[in-house]
């Protein structure tokens, strides 16, 4: 039988692909992506990893063990310290500075992703955390390696986008947080296990939203 994740992802299937097949992820695929959707996603994926940071910190706290608990503390660090210092030297090739950065307003997906992510992390028990963070990084490195199967598009900053969710590293992060489900899964009662389904889909949804949202440039009604 199949461990908890892929049957996780199987429940999702039809989001999953709308999201490869969504032209915002496409366009990075073979560089035809317009800088200012790009630009969009870059700013508001720069508030979603604030609040991703706040989530590891969460996962840290209530890991059941701790090599657990260590995992997830590295994971926040390396958010804090590493990634969003990257983060803000590739928003800098397109023009955005850290003082924008810093001011971007979350967009109503960003606001409502994050917000359902944080409040399925301090409301539900480890098993629910687990299964609103999988859509998020399992999805990334899944388009990630689809797309590095392409020609690489000429655009070297999406062609750094692509190598980096297709990395070996980030493959074998995706791989220990699958893993960790499918332990927490083993024995689940139907009942548990249909609401980390549901929670999962939610995380999807809000997955494909993002794209949607860059690629409209989604703002607040005025």
């Amino acid at each position: 039988m199949p461990g908890l994740s892929e049957r996780l992802r199987a429940a999702a299937a039809k989001i999953w692909q709308a999201q490869h097949e969504h032209p915002f992820v496409l366009g990075i695929g073979d560089g035809t992506l317009g800088e200012e959707r790009f630009r969009c996603w870059l700013r508001q994926d720069y508030v979603f990893l604030v609040e991703y940071a706040r989530l590891l910190a969460l996962a840290a706290a209530r890991s059941p063990d701790l090599a657990t608990m260590t995992r997830f503390a590295d994971l926040g660090y390396e958010t804090l310290h590493e990634e969003m210092d990257l983060h803000r030297a590739y928003a800098a090739e397109f023009g955005i500075t850290p003082d924008e950065l810093a001011g971007e307003v979350p967009s109503p997906t960003t606001r409502g992703y994050t917000d359902f992510l944080l409040r399925s992390a301090a409301v539900g028990d480890f098993a629910d955390l687990l299964a609103a963070l999988l859509p998020c990084m399992w999805g990334f490195n899944e388009i990630g390696l689809s797309l590095a199967g392409r020609a690489a598009p000429a655009r070297s900053a999406y062609a750094r986008w692509i190598a980096m969710y297709s990395s070996a590293e980030f493959t074998a992060l995706v791989e220990w947080l699958r893993d960790l489900t499918d332990r927490i899964g083993e024995g689940l009662p139907p009942s548990a296990e249909a609401r980390l389904r549901e929670i999962f889909l939610a995380s999807s949804r809000y997955e494909l939203a993002f794209w949607e949202m860059a690629w409209r440039r989604e703002t607040w009604p005025r």
